[in-house]
Formats: C-alpha cells, structure tokens, sequence
C-alpha cells in the first residue's frame, strides 16, 4: 500500500498517513555522503534521527559468521562466500522499521577482537576498529533501488510492491586496506536521501 505524506515535524522529517491497519509510515533522510561528525557519532541513525526531530531506535539481529555475497566479497577483497564477520542491526523511527544495517568485516583482521562482542560496541564500531590500529584512508557508496528479499520485506515490515534502496559504504584504511562493508537496507518509501557536492568541485 502506497504511504501519503501527512505532517512534518521537526527539520527534515515528516510522518505519513496511518494506514489500514493503523500503523503510521515515517519518512526519515540519508545524507550522501554523511557529515564526518555524523559519521564518527555513537551512531550514525540515531544522530541524523535526532537532528530530524525523529524518535529512533535499534536492536541488535545479529553478530557472528557468515558467508560473504557478492558484493560484500567485491569490497572486503575476499572470494564470494569466505565467511567474514557480520553486526547486523534494525533501525526504527517511533516503533517502524526503516531500515537493516550490517557491518561485514573480515575475519583475518578481526576475529578474536572486540569487534565480536554480542551487544552494541561502546563507544562505537569506528572507535574499536580504530584500536586495532587502523586509520580511515576513503570509503565509496553505491546506491541500488530493487524488489525486497522475502526476509528483508518481512523484517521492515513492507507491504506487496514496496522496494528497498540498498545501500553498500566500502570503508578503506590510510594504507587502502579493506576494513569495513556497510550494507543498509531501506524501505524505499520511508526515506529522502539527501546528495550533496563538495563546495567548488561542481559545475552549476
């Protein structure tokens, strides 16, 4: 079912319409690329939610092993389906899903570290890989729009023909070795991603 756009509230966020059965659909922003001060935060969710005026929340789904995809290998430098560590988390606005975020490290680099640990990271996941020695050298974004996985429709809660907006950030060390894949998961119809372009290196 299609979300109206009802309200705003705050900077830059906005609540649709309830639907059918009573569930409101909030609207939140993505900043591409993300502030640096946004993006060395606690977390990078709740900080932009709370600049929105958004009450958010996370749970953690996941941390352990997994076989890495595709992508997730493409980024990280390893073949497809070497296992590598994966933080998996669900980030909500009031009580709706918005979106699925998963760290993907390797296992090389990180196994036996704190980076393992159940729960959130304090003070956060970049101050922990920072520990291990590593210094932030570059990072690329690619953004997909496409049907939902079953499990990725459940889990966000979409309604039949919503799409995601899949979002994957290859994070890379001063010494351009692979640290960091974050895959983010959007319910398509919840989010505005705001683009922007470094002061003097556009044209008009």
């Amino acid at each position: 079912m299609a979300s109206t756009v009802g309200a705003v509230r705050g900077r830059g966020s906005a609540v649709g319409e309830l639907d059918v059965v009573g569930e409101p659909r909030v609207l939140v922003r993505r900043s591409l690329p993300s502030e640096p001060a946004v993006r060395g935060s606690a977390s990078l969710f709740l900080t932009e939610a709370q600049r929105q005026g958004v009450r958010a929340g996370r749970r953690m789904l996941y941390v352990g092993p997994e076989p890495a995809s595709e992508h997730v290998a493409a980024g990280l430098r390893v073949e497809p389906g070497t296992p590598v560590l994966a933080r998996r988390k669900l980030l909500l606005a009031g009580d709706v899903p918005v979106r699925v975020a998963t760290s993907f490290l390797r296992l090389d680099l990180f196994a036996d570290t704190p980076l393992c640990e159940p729960g959130f990271l304090s003070p956060s996941l970049q101050a922990r890989i920072e520990e291990q020695g590593h210094r932030f050298g570059r990072a690329e974004e690619h953004l997909v729009a496409r049907p939902p996985r079953d499990e990725e429709a459940a889990t966000l809660r979409l309604d039949p023909g919503e799409w995601v907006v899949q979002i994957v950030r290859a994070a890379y060390s001063a010494d351009d070795l692979p640290i960091h894949v974050l895959e983010t998961i959007c319910a398509a119809s919840r989010h505005v991603f705001d683009i922007a372009q470094v002061s003097g290196a556009d044209e008009f």
